[in-house]
């Protein structure tokens, strides 16, 4: 039976034979995702990319010359209907993700699927219903909470070092793709595509919020999209104020209407002093923090060069040794909801309760990425 194979896999003290791997989705996503598990197979291999799936043929032979690749299928129910695929990773446009999620956990299977978990909250309350009593593990995207330097951000906040977080911001946006018509249908979005990441980053580190409220709509309503003109039909343009209690507030700014910026992705303001992350949430360099009792700015630079999808790795090893991962269903359930009640806010002008909570991850011991870290007097501050 499927539901015991997977159980029983999950059970081992440390799996040591592949991992059999269905990848539904082979566009640019995949792209990533593939790699990154190929790279896993050295020294040994952990994982057997058994079978791609994508309905649109061509997409066929690109994966087979980029990633040496030969078992395809059209139909996203012959994954599922393998028993010997341990883990699917769900990579399709996002207005597929909860079916197929919900698919894959009622099969048994590991499943992680990208961003967003699903369209609506009674999908994604299903999908955290049934994450909770499948023997398969759901590991939600994105995955920001797995880099150093978000952890190394927890692990200072934990201790202190810029006393109580007040006052925070989120930055993430472009102008937009040029590919992909879903972006722009209802159920796409700047904010479920770009968005998300800020407020996954936000409430993991402040804790879940209390009320959204936005200004959000579209603001370029017509757009050239493969080479067609189309009418857009979802919010690409979006300010969220985000209330955690006790007069903490962040802001999220975010959209498929900028061209260039020269921001930090996270900025945190506590009472004794400023954590800036360098670099945007989803592919971290470190962090600069400002504390009133050194008197300037320390930079604290992570090398690791970290992936966006190492959600994937991390699945992996939860899979191998029988571990939970530290991503859970629950999180991601808020920050959908979040997302989904700030287009709400910006349609109505109303600041919306948020009523879903979760226990955001802890990862005692993490590096701080110091003590080397480079000193630069603020020639503003006081002497």
């Amino acid at each position: 039976m499927v539901v015991e194979t997977a159980r029983a896999a999950s059970e081992e003290d440390v799996r040591r034979d592949p991992l059999r791997v269905g990848v539904i989705g082979s566009g640019s996503v995949a792209q990533k995702y593939i790699p990154h598990m190929q790279r896993m197979n050295i020294p040994r291999q952990r994982v057997d990319i058994a079978v791609v799936c994508d309905p649109i043929e061509r997409q066929w032979d690109d994966a087979r010359q980029r990633y040496g690749l030969d078992t395809f299928t059209p139909d996203y129910r012959d994954v599922l209907a393998d028993p010997e695929i341990d883990l699917v990773l769900v990579l399709t446009s996002m207005q597929q993700h909860g079916e197929i999620a919900r698919a894959a956990l009622e099969a048994g299977k590991h499943v992680l699927v990208e961003k967003p978990m699903a369209m609506t909250l009674p999908e994604a309350a299903e999908l955290v219903e049934l994450a909770e009593r499948s023997p398969g593990y759901l590991v939600c995207a994105p995955h920001v909470v797995l880099s150093p330097t978000y952890q190394a951000i927890w692990q200072r906040l934990q201790q202190g070092a810029i006393g109580t977080v007040l006052s925070a911001r989120g930055f993430y946006g472009w102008s937009g793709p040029s590919w992909g018509q879903w972006f722009y249908r209802p159920g796409g979005g700047a904010m479920f595509d770009l968005g998300v990441y800020n407020v996954t980053t936000l409430t993991g580190l402040l804790g879940p919020a209390r009320r959204v409220m936005a200004m959000s709509g579209i603001a370029i309503p017509e757009r050239v999209v493969d080479g067609e003109l189309i009418q857009v039909g979802t919010h690409d343009n979006a300010h969220l104020l985000l209330d955690f209690g006790d007069a903490r507030y962040a802001v999220v700014t975010t959209g498929f209407t900028m061209q260039r910026y020269k921001v930090p992705g996270i900025e945190l303001y506590g009472t004794e002093g400023t954590i800036q992350m360098i670099g945007e949430d989803w592919g971290p360099a470190g962090y600069e923090m400002w504390q009133n009792s050194a008197g300037c700015w320390q930079i604290f630079e992570d090398p690791s060069r970290w992936p966006w999808s190492d959600g994937v790795r991390h699945i992996i090893e939860c899979i191998e040794t029988g571990t939970e991962p530290v991503i859970t269903p629950q999180h991601a359930y808020h920050v959908l909801e979040i997302m989904l009640k700030s287009m709400e806010s910006g349609e109505t002008g109303q600041a919306i309760p948020i009523e879903s909570t979760f226990s955001p991850p802890r990862f005692e011991g993490a590096s701080t990425l110091g003590p080397g870290a480079h000193l630069v007097h603020d020639p503003g501050a006081a002497t």
